[in-house]
Formats: C-alpha cells, structure tokens, sequence
C-alpha cells in the first residue's frame, strides 16, 4: 500500500510542467529543503536545471559540471573560487566555433547565458581567463574584477571584447593605467556603470577619454584617484550621470565641484575625506540640481555654513540620505536641515562635534521618515534624544549609538517600546545592563545587535534576548567580561539564525560553551579571538556542528592544538578566512589543515611557536594556488625557501610580513 502511494506521488510529480515546478521549488526557502527535493524527485532535479540563474562556485574542479547543469544561468559568481586561473577557466568555458554567431552556436557547444560574473580577488585570473570568458559569454553585462591587483592593461583589453558590457568594477586593480581604461572606453560604448576605486595609475587623460566614448554612463566611482578638476570637468559633460563619489580626491577642491555643477542630472554625490573643498563649493554643486537625493560629505568640511543650508532648502523635497560625519554640528544645523529635508530616511552624524539632545530634538520633529540614525560617538546625547527618536521615527530600522555614554536602559525602553521595526543597534561601548536589554527584547524583528565593551552586560541580558528575538542573523558580544557558557546556551536556544557572533575576549566561556554555540548550524563568521579556556575539544564541536563557516578568528587561544586543526580539516570545507595566530599547533597540524581545505584563501599565523621552518614550507606548498593572502612574522622571510616565495607570488598571493613580538595576553 505505501510503495503503491509513493508511486503515485512520485507520477504525479513527474506529470507536472517544469515551470510549475520550478515555481514550487521557488518557495522553499531553505537550501537544505530544495536539495531533498532535487534528490527526492528527478522531476525536480530538471526543473531547477532549467530554471536557475545565479550560481556562486566555491571550487574550480566544480566548475565545469555547475555550467553544464545549469545552462540558463545568468549571473555566476568565481569570487570565493578557490585556486581559479586561466587554465582552469578556460577548460571549463564551452569554446565558440570562430565561424559562428552568437545566435548559431555549435552543435553540442551551446554558449552560456551568463551576462553577469564576479571575480573579485580572483587573482590567479588573466587576461587569457578573461578573453575566455567573454568569448563564452556572447550575453556579457558586467563583470566584477575588484580587488584583482596584478590586473592591468592586457586584462582591459580582453574585457574591451565584450561589447554589451554595462557594469564594471575594477577597484584596485593596481595595474590598469589610462591604456586599459582606453581600451575599455573605446570597446564597451554601452557601459553605464564604471567604478575604479584606488586604480591609482588612471589620470585625467583617461577620464577625458571615458567620457568621450560612454555618453550612457550613470555611475562612476573615482574615488582615491589623483585627478584634478579636470576630471569633473569632464565627467560634467555626460547627460545622464546620476551617480558620482570621489571620496578622497585630493586633488579636487571647490572649482572642480562648480564645474561639475553643470552636470543637472545627479542623484547622488559622495564627496567625503575631500579635504580641499569647502561648504561653498558643495553648495555650488548642490545649486541646479533637482534630482539630488543623497549627499555625503563626511570629514570633508569643517562645520556646515550658511550658504550650503540655504542649497539644501531647494533639494528638501527629493533629498533621502545626508551623512555629515566628522563635521561641527549646532544644534541650529540640525534645525533648518529638519525644517527643509523633511524626506530624510537616514541622517549620518557618527563623530560630530556639538550634537546635543537639542540638535536631534529638532531634527525628528520635522524628519519623521527617518530609518537610520548614525550618531556614534556623539558623547553628550541622553535618553532625551532617543525619547525624542521615538516618539517622532516611528519607523526607524537602524539605529548606531556607538560610544553615546549617557543612554541608558530608560531611553531604550521608548526605543523598544514604539519603535517595532527596529532592526539594528549598535550599543557598543555604552554602559547599558541587563534592564536595557529585557526592553530590546520586545523589538522582535531585531537582525543585528552590537554589545561590544557592555561590560554590564550578563547571561540574564542574553536570556532576554533570546527569549524573543529569533530572528537575529549579528551578535556582537566583544570583551563582554561577564558572558559564560550560559548565555551562549541562551543564545543558542533562542537564536538559530545567527550568521555572525563575535565572542573575542569573553574569557569566561569554554569548550562547553562552544558546545551550545555548534546548535547555530547558519553560522558563517565566528570570532573567538583570547578565548584563554577553549581547547581542540570546542574547536571540533563548531567544526561538527557549523559546516557553514566561512571566518574563524583563533587568535591567542592558546590551548587550541592539532585536535582542532584536524576537525576543521575534515568538517569545515567551506572555511575561506582563518586566524591561528599564537595557537599551539604542530607544523603537521597545519600542513594538514592547508592541504584539505580546498576553500582556504585566507590564512593568518604568526607565532606559530611549535611549527618548525620546514613544517612552514610543507604546509604552505600544501595550499600554493589556493590562498590569497598570508599573514607570517617577518623573520621567516629569510629562511623559507626562494622558491616557495616565488611560488605564492606567481600565484598571486600576497603576504604581509609583520614584525611582532611574542606577548601573552589573556
């Protein structure tokens, strides 16, 4: 009776349309559930075959098969790939036949769908991978190549062949001068959106040409750069620009803004750490435009004048976003910002001098739309500014009271109490207790919380928290003295969609605590820097138990051993970042470690006491390809082979040799 009901369950699946099921398959939310399904039924299995559109491949040997696969994928993301390069991108890239078309591909040789691809700090990728790619990629519309530093000119001009390019991020590619910029000017006419943060050898004479060739461009980020006015006044030129941050352009100042004034289109500017410009040219700037709705100007100005006030009152209606960090701000600015941007949904006001209750006082009486208030180190706000925040932002989401000593459990209680959408908090360093928290308990939608250096903060806080707050993904509990293996049993309990928990210097807990803390089978980042009593014992139990972690800190636990590399080693597979700094492990240990996580790009071990020169050199040819960045004491620069620094250097990793001395903490 049951083989014949399964049977027919399975029929009836198997009869269903591929859209239907690829609909249904849409629903289930957790990837755990889709893969039971996939397994469960071949229907489907094609069903998400042919439905799927965004993939993120975290090993290259799976490349080839996640490609054939899913042949309708439209966004694919290399960026945590470990060990990727021309080769092996290549090998897995269908390769076009020269005599055809896009539209007529081979038989057999179909081209990918794929129009949007990520390779960020995929640095063993070339301009070989690169033309590979783009020759597979008939679809191409943006490519991601941040953080890519050996990237230069022969890179651009293999991108410059994808014609329909529409989004490109090169920031900090060191190598890519005006040359490639040209190159990619000239080849994608059609780009729209470009960013070349800290692409330090791109100068005036490639912005020029930039704007000659892509008058479709809407976003630049030129931030870092050392160009002049120029630069804007050529940008200034293109009819459709919307969005344009140059956060420390030093070499700009208020002529420069006056020039790019001309340019009517914008929507958004980010002009902070511009330490030569002054309020009269941001209100230069702001003169004119009628569409502007972000503005950022931190630690570029000394104090907000007279005149760039007045600007403001023509944008108050479009304006959404004003971050004046770092400034001198009056009770009076707040005021007449509140009176004419009364459409504000976030105000940025981290590290003001002269914010007061007053100031904030008058500025949500007016701003009654605001969904984030940033006011970290404002240290002479009370709990008159957050009642003041409660009664007005009813809507408020985010809110950041970093280093804001003066609040206490009484003003949270207003914040907790008619602010139901909050969503994040930032209370560190801020001397709230227990009592505060039992009041953010009610926020039930609450996804982040910061108690970093709430040294009042205990287990009963945790308790509270997690009696309520069940969706929370962030908790941040650094240097909270107080915490035991309890409140981590609370937390654990209670919070099981915790992605990221920072735990660094809560001495007190142990391997038990660490037990609770392997129930959170969502967590991805884990920081367990000095945690003086846990042992390889704890570290297994995560391993076991939290297959999904990416971040491990281990710095200065010192009673960590080989047991709890050998766990990582085998359960942590996805494990791309790792401190192990001061860790009590053997060169066998860490050999083994670096060579079983295929993931592993990331591998921070200084002091490492008990490893020998040799047991250095066999681990790190162990994972030669795959890591992108070491950190290592300076001393062993001289002593491990010529060969094996030349070989992370071809690989394109990049090590950071620091000179420390060995200093027990803890």
């Amino acid at each position: 009776m049951s083989h014949d009901s399964g049977s027919s369950a399975g029929a009836g699946v198997e009869s269903l349309s591929l859209d239907l099921l690829a609909h249904a398959l849409a629903g289930v939310g957790d990837p755990r559930d889709r893969k039971s399904c996939r397994l469960a039924s071949r229907a489907f299995a094609r069903a998400e075959a042919a439905s799927r559109r965004a993939a993120r491949v975290l090993r290259r040997e799976a490349l080839p098969r996640v490609l054939r696969a899913f042949p309708a994928l439209s966004s694919l993301d290399l960026s945590a790939c470990a060990g990727l390069d021309d080769a092996s991108l290549a090998a897995a890239l269908p390769v076009p036949d020269p005599g055809a078309g896009a539209a007529d591909p081979p038989p057999g040789q179909l081209l990918l769908t794929v129009r949007r691809v990520r390779l960020a700090r995929a640095s063993g990728v070339g301009w070989r991978g690169l033309e590979a790619l783009v020759a597979a990629c008939p679809r191409l519309e943006a490519v991601d190549l941040s953080h890519c530093v050996a990237a230069g000119d022969r890179e651009m001009a293999a991108l410059a062949a994808a014609a329909g390019l529409r989004e490109l991020v090169m920031d900090k590619c060191l190598g890519v001068t005006d040359v490639g910029l040209a190159k990619v000017a000239v080849g994608c006419p059609g780009l729209q959106r470009l960013s070349v943060k800290w692409c330090l050898e791109i100068s005036d004479i490639g912005i020029e040409l930039l704007a000659k060739k892509c008058p479709q461009l809407r976003s630049v980020d030129i931030s870092y750069l050392k160009v002049t006015n120029e630069s804007l006044r050529s940008l200034s030129t293109l009819e459709k620009l919307e969005d344009i941050a140059m956060v420390s352009c030093l070499f700009i100042d208020d002529d420069g803004l006056q020039m790019l004034s001309m340019c009517n289109s914008l929507q958004s500017i980010d002009i902070s750490r511009c330490n030569h410009v002054s309020s009269l040219g941001l209100a230069s700037l702001i003169d004119g435009q009628r569409f502007l709705q972000k503005i950022n100007v931190g630690h570029s100005l000394h104090e907000i004048e007279t005149c760039v006030l007045s600007k403001l009152s023509t944008i108050g209606e479009t304006l959404t976003v004003l971050r004046l960090d770092g400034l001198e701000i009056f009770a009076s600015n707040l005021q007449a910002i509140g009176s004419t941007c009364k459409n504000l949904v976030e105000i940025g006001l981290s590290k003001c001098n002269g914010v007061t209750d007053d100031g904030i006082v008058s500025l949500v009486a007016h701003c009654c739309d605001l969904r984030t208030i940033d006011v970290t180190c404002c240290h002479l706000l009370t709990n008159d500014a957050l009642s003041a925040i409660a009664e007005n932002c009813r809507k408020i989401e985010c809110l950041r009271l970093e280093s804001c000593p003066f609040i206490s459990e009484k003003g949270l209680e207003r914040i907790a109490t008619l602010c139901s959408h909050l969503k994040e908090i930032d209370l560190t360093d801020c001397r709230i207790n227990d009592a505060a928290l039992q009041h953010l308990a009610i926020c039930s939608e609450l996804l982040i919380l910061k108690l970093g250096l709430c040294s009042s903060i205990s287990d009963g806080g945790l308790v509270y928290i997690s009696s309520n707050c069940g969706k929370l993904v962030e908790l941040d509990l650094y240097r909270c003295s107080a915490i035991t293996d309890d409140g981590l049993a609370a937390v654990a309990s209670g919070c099981k969609k915790i992605r990221m928990l920072n735990l660094c210097y809560c001495t007190q807990i142990t391997d038990a605590g660490l037990k609770h803390v392997s129930a959170l089978e969502e967590l991805t980042n884990l920081e367990l820097r000095c945690l003086v009593r846990i042992t390889g014992i704890g570290i297994t139990s995560i391993a076991i138990g939290c297959t999904s972690l990416i971040e491990l800190d281990l710095k200065r636990c010192y009673s960590v051993d080989d047991a709890g590399l050998w766990a990582l080693s085998r359960y942590s597979q996805n494990l791309r970042q790792l401190t192990i700094s001061y860790c009590q492990v053997t060169g066998l240990g860490l050999c083994h470690l670096l060579g079983s996580l295929r993931c592993l790009q990331d591998v921070k071990m200084v002091h490492l006491s008990w490893v020998s020169i040799e047991g250095f050199e066999m681990a790190l040819r162990a994972a030669c390809g795959r890591l992108k960045k070491l950190k290592l004491l300076d001393g062993l620069r001289s002593v491990l082979s010529t060969e094996l620094l030349q070989m992370l250097q071809a690989c394109g990793c990049r090590v950071r040799w620091v000179d420390k001395p060995l200093v027990y903490k803890g």
